[in-house]
């Protein structure tokens, strides 16, 4: 059944017939399996990879590393969860390394991203440093290239 993922992660707009013929799953095993993830939460919701650049989309993205404090017996996940509730933020990961979150940021300007740094994110109670990454350029995002491809350049052959 993780085939039927597997496609819709790949394209979103997959009807179950398709996703029937491609995995070979009989069409209403496909329905029901989808229906069951979206009452689960499995599959959270459908998403559209869009190239913000020839968009011409200038908002600013960037990735911060999040160091918090340890408190015993609480983990990580209240910071966390504290954190991924402000507008700006994209997505939080729990990351292994010198930092303890990653933090995806979104603004209008560099400026936004870090008068939101300073002022919201490094305010959160437990978060004693902050190292703020901003993007430069998309080459892939969820897995699609935003690259062109290189032309080919082979001659042809006539048979």
């Amino acid at each position: 059944m993780h085939e039927i993922l597997t496609v819709l992660e790949s394209d979103a707009r997959a009807t179950p017939e398709r996703i029937a013929a491609l995995t070979g799953i009989p069409e209403d095993e496909v329905r029901a399996a989808i229906a069951g993830w979206e009452a689960d939460g499995v599959i959270r919701r459908y998403k559209t990879v869009v190239d913000r650049d020839r968009l011409g989309d200038s908002r600013v993205t960037a990735f911060v590393d999040v160091t918090v404090a340890p408190e015993r017996g609480r983990g990580f996940d209240d910071v966390a969860e504290r954190i991924a509730r402000f507008r700006e933020i994209r997505a939080v990961h729990l990351v292994s390394g010198a930092q303890d979150l990653r933090v995806e940021v979104e603004g209008a300007s560099m400026k936004e991203v870090a008068d939101f740094v300073a002022q919201k994110l490094s305010g959160v109670d437990r978060v004693t440093a902050t190292s703020t990454h901003f993007l430069l350029r998309r080459y892939k995002d969820d897995g699609q290239l935003l690259i062109d491809p290189e032309p080919d350049h082979r001659l042809s052959v006539m048979p």
